[in-house]
């Protein structure tokens, strides 16, 4: 029998905001803290939302029990489909396989010495100002670029990819109550793509190594997909690239801008950079994910009907105490830490190479031209949630 107090009435949202920077990550361990190892939250249709690392984990790496068909809990009946991350395996994997080409280590590592240049050039645009928006002049800029550059889509384009990607992965009830508003968008982005993809075919002058050029020649059990699975890849990879990195970076930065003992200690010791990307991507995970049931289950004393929606943050994962005794606090000299930040399972994420490589570079980069900062106005700083959480605004100064 399921306990009342334990598993129900639970405050939780899967979409909230503006609220202050980092106050989600605490209203997550104020729930697992009151919650465990499951919830039932009542918004939308209602569904389960899990709070235990391990079964957190589990659930993650069984998508025989759990379908990547759905992933937003709040809409269990999506008019979209994103390849390959709402297909399950085997077609999953043979999806993953054509694309792990481009996101491996030794493709990643390639791409670091321009990704270096290209930071140092970011930060000397600001250096000389004493302060800007981080999200604006670096962290929304800087990943972004360098995959759009993998991509194959034209740099000119960024502020008109941003707009599409905001409407997409950062609506919430009241600025899009039916979704409307992002499925036109992704729309849009689809148009766009079946556009540069009609030019490519037609004009083999306009093809380059970039994925979008490759894609045309791509084979999916020997055969070439067909386009509107095209181009529904072409829409994930698009949202998974513009928004993550820069959502992660964000964070980060908040973190170093007001813990300026863990700050001196990457200014003093620049090798410590990549061991601090994974106790600060432990610590502040920014993607909430979800799946369908395929069956009935007792999934660790929860009563899961087939086709009930099931949450999995992974902040509440990668924040559990009884995982890392330290929970949600950052520690910079702990031994590097097993985390699920960049998931768990067969879709665990594909461009996480990439996405290390690029963090590891800017926090480098920039704590060795701006070494000393802050935030120079709180209130202005604010977050949002959803799929993927984000910092809206990071206004920092420093003694130019």
């Amino acid at each position: 029998m399921i306990d009342e107090k334990t598993h129900y009435g639970a405050e939780y949202a899967f979409v909230r905001g503006p609220d202050p920077a980092c106050s989600n990550f605490a209203r997550l361990d104020d729930v697992q803290r009151q919650h465990r190892p499951f919830l039932h939250a009542e918004e939308a249709d209602g569904y389960w939302v899990f709070t235990d690392h391990d079964v957190i984990r589990e659930g993650l790496q069984h998508p025989e029990l759990f379908s990547n068909r759905v992933m937003v809990p709040i809409e269990p009946d999506p008019q979209y489909k994103w390849i390959p991350i709402m297909l399950d395996p085997p077609e999953h994997t043979k999806w993953r396989h054509v694309l792990g080409l481009y996101f491996s280590p030794g493709r990643t590592k390639a791409l670091e010495d321009e990704q270096r240049a290209f930071a140092i050039e970011l930060i000397e645009k600001v250096r000389d100002r004493g302060s800007c928006d981080f999200y604006r002049d670096f962290a929304a800029v800087f990943p972004t670029t360098i995959f759009l550059q993998i991509m194959g889509l034209p740099i000119e384009k960024l502020p008109d990819f941003m707009v599409w990607e905001d409407k997409i992965l950062h609506a919430t009830p009241e600025n899009d109550p039916d979704h409307s508003r992002g499925v036109e968008a992704m729309m849009e982005v689809v148009g766009y793509f079946g556009e540069l993809i009609a030019a490519k075919r037609a004009d083999p002058r306009l093809r380059a190594d970039d994925i979008v050029s490759n894609a045309l020649d791509w084979r999916i059990d020997g055969e070439a997909p067909s386009d509107a699975d095209l181009l529904s890849c072409m829409l994930l990879l698009f949202m998974a690239g513009l928004d993550t990195v820069a959502s992660q970076l964000c964070y980060s930065f908040y973190h170093l801008a007001t813990h300026p003992g863990d700050r001196q200690k990457l200014v003093a010791d620049p090798s410590r950079v990549p061991q601090a990307v994974e106790e600060l991507v432990r610590a502040y995970p920014i993607v909430q994910t979800a799946r369908i049931a395929t069956r009935d289950i007792d999934f660790h004393g929860c009563p899961i009907k087939r086709g009930d929606m099931v949450a999995f943050p992974l902040a509440m994962a990668n924040r559990d105490p009884h995982e890392h005794s330290r929970g949600g606090t950052v520690d910079l000299d702990a031994p590097s830490p097993r985390h699920i930040g960049f998931g768990a399972g067969p879709h665990r994420c594909l461009g996480s190479h990439l996405a290390r490589q690029e963090m590891t570079v800017a926090l480098q980069e920039w704590h060795r031209l701006i070494p000393d900062y802050e935030i120079s106005d709180e209130s202005a700083v604010s977050e949002h949630t959803g799929g993927v959480f984000g910092i809206d605004r990071l206004p920092l100064r420093w003694d130019p």
